[in-house]
């Protein structure tokens, strides 16, 4: 099959999405200049012109109005925000009109939106262009977090959003648009709360979101020098999330670690240690391990950026205290290296 980087196969599910629907355009500031918001949104200019992909003010509460306004009178807007932290300026528009309408109105009214934004990292980014939000729309009834980690699901998720008669937030990683991998030509429709097993494993799962899947999976090839096959999950998802998936994998595996790119408290993680936890309790072999930010926002300096960052090293580290914690069980079930976890807030 052949292969396509992540953002060409953004553009490709725009531009097959377009060709099949007219009602779908592509709004947002500089979807139009030579760069296309990293490559992804050049070819839909080149191919079907200004008057269905265009620039915006640079006003993302006005722009995010129209977008839904236009969506609430038929058509299904892709607007583009360069940066996912941007999207905070939004928050009324996504959270009390976008997410809530076809509810208030029964049903009858509805709002096929999608609204693309990029997780920024490295080279400086620091604390306001560098976050990482999922859960906070995630938290939100009304809307589909979508967070594609490979080519083919980015194409296949992006197609379905761009078929939804709601709307649908997609997060890409800046560190994923390089990445290749294979991607059918013809128009596909990867469904939304549908996770994937990019590596199947016996002893512990792995559920890695976005670019954490590719440090997923290089933690689990290091795990396996050592004997231990990790199951690594994608859940592509976050709303509506595949529970089902990850809990039938942790149920056999007995052991489950979670990798999100987004702080630790309150977060993806922490919603998907929750589910787990409360349909497995009984079957766990060793506490849910959690590799996510630290609960600080993003420093600018290269050398604190590395520290503050968590990859494959980390991930196969909380891997292997799943196994000391199952080893060192003591008669009341906790291990004595987690006892000190409910001595005061963490």
């Amino acid at each position: 099959m052949r292969q396509l980087k992540y953002r060409e196969a953004i553009d490709e599910a725009t531009r097959q999405a377009m060709a099949k629907d007219e009602r779908v355009f592509v709004m947002g500031v500089g979807v139009d200049d030579p760069k296309g918001i990293f490559g992804t949104t050049r070819g839909a200019f080149e191919q079907f012109g200004g008057s269905r992909v265009f620039d915006t003010p640079l006003s993302e509460a006005a722009l995010t109005g129209m977008g839904i306004g236009a969506a609430m009178r038929g058509f299904h807007p892709l607007l583009v925000h360069a940066r996912n932290d941007f999207l905070l300026l939004t928050m009324d528009q996504i959270v009390n009109n976008a997410a809530k309408w076809r509810y208030m109105c029964g049903g009858k009214l509805k709002v096929p939106i999608t609204i693309r934004a990029i997780i920024g990292r490295g080279w400086g980014q620091a604390a306001q262009h560098s976050q990482s939000l999922q859960a906070m729309f995630a938290h939100v009834p009304g809307l589909s977090v979508i967070m594609p980690a490979s080519p083919a699901d980015a194409k296949g998720l992006l197609m379905t959003a761009l078929s939804s008669d709601s709307p649908v937030i997609c997060l890409e990683h800046r560190w994923l648009y390089d990445k290749s991998g294979p991607v059918p030509e013809d128009p596909y429709y990867t469904p939304l709360g549908v996770g994937s097993v990019v590596r199947p494993g016996r002893d512990v799962t792995i559920v890695a979101v976005s670019h954490m899947v590719l440090e997923a999976l290089q933690a689990a090839e290091s795990l396996a020098r050592d004997g231990i096959e990790a199951e690594v999950i994608d859940p592509r998802s976050l709303r509506p999330l595949d529970s089902a998936l990850i809990c039938r994998s942790t149920a056999r595996t007995r052991r489950l670690v979670i990798a999100d790119t987004g702080w630790r408290s309150y977060g993806v993680s922490a919603e998907i240690a929750a589910r787990a936890s409360e349909e497995l309790w009984n079957v766990l072999k060793a506490p849910i391990r959690r590799v996510a930010l630290p609960d600080v926002p993003t420093p600018a300096s290269s050398a604190l950026e590395t520290a503050y960052y968590p990859g494959a090293r980390e991930i196969v580290a909380a891997v292997k205290q799943c196994f000391e914690a199952a080893a060192a069980v003591g008669t009341d079930g906790i291990a004595p290296s987690d006892r000190k976890e409910f001595e005061g807030p963490f």
